[in-house]
């Protein structure tokens, strides 16, 4: 049975893809994570006015990869003191999150964001709470790197091969 995790690491066309990379993702999808308004579409997502993150559902095996790992690999593809930013992409739809929807995988999350802040000067700036929606966001959206492999990514090439390659401990 799989297990998921909703993350937000800036633009979702390069986190979904990092994400795919990884052996053991069953599953992702683009889309819009706590936001105040229902069904909210991109532009508004990008006016600030929905409060969304640019989100990825990320489904996984457990029996293949952990929260654990998926979180460290998370922790590699963003700047978790950047606020409301990655890259060059700001804005409030750009900052960084983890979404859980089992309250069980808060020790997991919390041990990390530990792990984590011992070894980076700063504050880290990711959010981390209970998912409360997430809409998925347009079709042109999903597998975005893949429908356009040169397409504009915040993300560094060589990170992409990281995560084919990441192998679990």
């Amino acid at each position: 049975m799989s297990k998921n995790i909703y993350l937000a690491g800036g633009c979702f066309w390069g986190t979904e893809h990092y994400f795919k990379m990884i052996k053991g993702v069953v599953e992702t999808k683009v889309g819009y994570a706590n936001s105040i308004k229902e069904n909210p579409t991109y532009k508004e997502v990008c006016s600030g006015e929905t409060k969304a993150a640019e989100t990825v559902m990320v489904e996984y095996d457990p029996s293949k990869i952990d929260l654990e790992f998926l979180l460290d690999m998370y922790f590699h593809a963003i700047d978790p003191t950047s606020v409301n930013q990655q890259g060059h992409d700001v804005g409030l739809q750009y900052r960084t999150g983890i979404y859980y929807t089992d309250v069980a995988d808060l020790q997991t999350i919390n041990k990390i964001m530990e792990e984590q802040q011992a070894k980076i000067e700063g504050k880290i700036a990711v959010e981390v709470m209970p998912l409360q929606n997430f809409y998925t966001a347009e079709d042109y959206h999903q597998d975005y790197l893949e429908k356009n492999p040169d397409g504009y990514c915040h993300l560094p090439l060589e990170l992409f091969e990281f995560a084919k390659n990441a192998q679990k401990a």
